[in-house]
Order: structure tokens, then C-alpha cells, then sequence
């Protein structure tokens, strides 16, 4: 009798641990890294949102007798040539690296999705006109193409997110355009066409919606595209001179000390890393779950 229970028990128990193992395998292998991105990407925010409440020591306090200390205890990320922690220095200086990243995409997004838009949707020689400046425009790297804007206009805040910005338009352009033209040929809205809907009214209510979902997942993964390339003007020297530096200039000034302090640079370099890595993970996943081709299987 005993093993007759054992027998009809055991096969439950086999069952149980096996689901078991498929969800933690489940676990592993994608909602880990996502919950994990997450995590990162709201504490960065944090950072730049409330670095008061984060950051044991003042920015621009400068402790005289911790003048380059390694990574310890008291001093997370170390202290650098003026005393100043650097864990403090990083939480606030995110404020500006983040601001770049976001403004620079709300810029861009906005300009280039409306140039797209324009040109997909009216076509003729409003279209020829706008693609082959855009074209022109491609052909430049967005890294040089911002630093010639940024150097022409000057050490700002505001020119460093215009400069970005500018950029980053002709990548939003095109990927508006061609989702334009993908959504006014199918058959709802030639229906709504032999319906008697204005153009204006076809494109705000049923072209504009269906095209925004790619324009969605590209300004997610260029939040961290635009803060590299931020932290790369401000790495050379085009970033603004301020008593709390962003990370680009945190790099920029930690680089000559590289081989006797290389806590300096590393951890400015690290919080870039992660952070567009987190991005890039959010906007991976976003772009999954907004395919319909990846969604309908």
C-alpha cells in the first residue's frame, strides 16, 4: 500500500518541480534583465529628479583631506582631484546628461515625425524636396553633424539639445515617412476616402495613429543615442563649464588621471553605459510588444 501511494503521489511531485523550473527558467531568461533595466532607468531618474535625497556629500564640496581617495566606505565612488565625492558628483550630474537625452528626443521626434509625415502624406514635390534635403543630411554621422552645430553656436545647455536634436531629425523623418506612406494605401482608408472624408480628417484619425508606433520605439533607444552623443560634445570640450559638470565633462576632466585615479572616469562611464543599456532593453522589449507581425503569433 505504501508503495502504491508513493506511486501515485510521485508523478505530482515530478510535475510540480518541473513548472517550477520552466518559470524560473522563464524568469531568467527575459523578465529578470527587463525588471532589472527598469530598476536602473527609475533610479537614474531619481537621481536627476531628487539627487538631494540620494547623495551622502554637497556636489561642490571639496574635502580637502580625501583628496583622491580610492573607492571605500565613506566614499563610494572615491574622491577626485578637489575632494569632491564622486557617487555625489554622478547623482547630480545626471540632471543635465538626462535633460540632453530627453529634450533632444522630444526635438527631434517632434520636428522630424512632422517632416516625415508631411512628406508622406502629400507626396509630389513637397516630398521629392524634403527627402533630398534629408538625404543631404544623412550622408553627415550625427556625431559630426552635431559637433559642427554645436561648435558653430557655442558652449550652451540649449545649444548642446539643439545641436542633438538637429542631428537626430533626418532618422525620424524617414522612419515617419515610410510608415505614412505604408498606412494611406490600405483599404480602410481608401474607404474612407470614397466615404467623403477630408484629407485632413483621414490623416488625424486614421493615418497619424497607425504610423506613430514606430516613431514610439526609435525615441526610446535614441534617449541613450542622444545622451552618448551629449556626453560625447561635452567630452570635447563643447559641454558647459558648470560648478556640477554632466558626465561627458566628467570624463573629460577625469581622463589625465586615468593611471593614478582611474575611479575618476570609470564610474561617470559606467552611469552612461548602464543607463543606455536599460534604454535599449525598454525599447527592444517596446518594440516587440508593438509589432504586429511579432504580436499576431
Amino acid at each position: 500500500m505504501r508503495e502504491a501511494a508513493t506511486a501515485r503521489t510521485l508523478p505530482y511531485k515530478r510535475s510540480g518541480i518541473r513548472l517550477t523550473a520552466i518559470r524560473f527558467r522563464h524568469l531568467t531568461s527575459s523578465n529578470v534583465f527587463l525588471f532589472a533595466a527598469a530598476l536602473v532607468i527609475l533610479f537614474i531618474a531619481a537621481c536627476a529628479v531628487v539627487p538631494s535625497w540620494i547623495a551622502p556629500y554637497s556636489p561642490t564640496e571639496m574635502l580637502t583631506d580625501s583628496i583622491m581617495q580610492p573607492p571605500s566606505a565613506a566614499h563610494l565612488f572615491g574622491t577626485d582631484y578637489f575632494g569632491r565625492d564622486i557617487f555625489s558628483v554622478v547623482v547630480y550630474g545626471s540632471r543635465d546628461s538626462l535633460f540632453i537625452g530627453f529634450a533632444s528626443v522630444l526635438v527631434g521626434g517632434l520636428a522630424g515625425g512632422a517632416i516625415g509625415a508631411l512628406s508622406g502624406y502629400a507626396g509630389g514635390w513637397i516630398d521629392a524636396v524634403l527627402m533630398r534635403f534629408n538625404d543631404i543630411l544623412m550622408t553627415i554621422p550625427g556625431i559630426l553633424l552635431a559637433l559642427a552645430i554645436a561648435g558653430a553656436l557655442g558652449k550652451s545647455l540649449f545649444n548642446i539639445v539643439l545641436a542633438v536634436a538637429i542631428a537626430s531629425i533626418p532618422g525620424y523623418a524617414r522612419i515617419m515617412r515610410s510608415q505614412i506612406m505604408s498606412i494611406k494605401g490600405r483599404t480602410f482608408i481608401q474607404a474612407s476616402q470614397v466615404a467623403g472624408a477630408s484629407p485632413f480628417h483621414i490623416f488625424w484619425k486614421h493615418v497619424l495613429p497607425n504610423s506613430l508606433s514606430p516613431l514610439l520605439v526609435m525615441a526610446t533607444i535614441g534617449i541613450g543615442t542622444s545622451i552618448l552623443t551629449g556626453s560625447g560634445l561635452s567630452f570635447l570640450g563643447l559641454g558647459v563649464l558648470k560648478e556640477v559638470p554632466d558626465w561627458g565633462t566628467l570624463l573629460s576632466q577625469g581622463r589625465g588621471y586615468l593611471t593614478v585615479a582611474w575611479w575618476i572616469c570609470t564610474f561617470p562611464g559606467l552611469a552612461i553605459t548602464m543607463f543606455v543599456l536599460a534604454v535599449n532593453m525598454i525599447g527592444d522589449r517596446l518594440r516587440d510588444q508593438l509589432d504586429p507581425k511579432k504580436s499576431a503569433r
